[in-house]
């Protein structure tokens, strides 16, 4: 199983009860094509870079599970077909490329550092 994070925005003014329902939609999906459901995160409403529908904000939901590539295809088809739902997009994440980027630059900050305390030392 791969792993996948999807964010999506639904309306602003949809009720506790409306937005309960997509919730347990997008969970019930995961769960019936076999994926593994890591978590829901609520990032609140926000305002939007343009107006989408009309809609001037948004409200964020971020969703990380484990799965296939059937599993997206049809989280994607059931999120294009609510009218709730204004933007969503799915990213595949990797282990590897996340490690090699994050060290690369610290062994550049740490050099030029080592080099300015060296003639601090020596002017002392």
């Amino acid at each position: 199983m791969k792993m996948y994070e999807t964010i999506f925005i639904v309306q602003p003014d949809l009720g506790e009860e409306e937005i309960k329902s997509l919730t347990a939609k997008v969970q019930e999906v995961i769960t019936s094509m076999k994926g593994d459901f890591k978590r829901l995160e609520d990032w609140g409403a926000r305002k939007l870079a343009y107006p989408i529908n009309k809609f001037t904000r948004g409200r964020y939901y971020f969703l990380r599970f484990d799965g296939d590539a059937p599993l997206i295809a049809e989280l994607e088809r059931r999120l294009r077909l609510d009218d709730k739902v204004l933007r969503y997009q799915s990213v595949k994440l990797e282990k590897e490329t996340a490690a090699p980027v994050a060290a690369a630059p610290k062994a550049v900050v740490e050099e030029p550092a080592e080099e300015s305390a060296e003639p601090q030392a020596e002017s002392e």
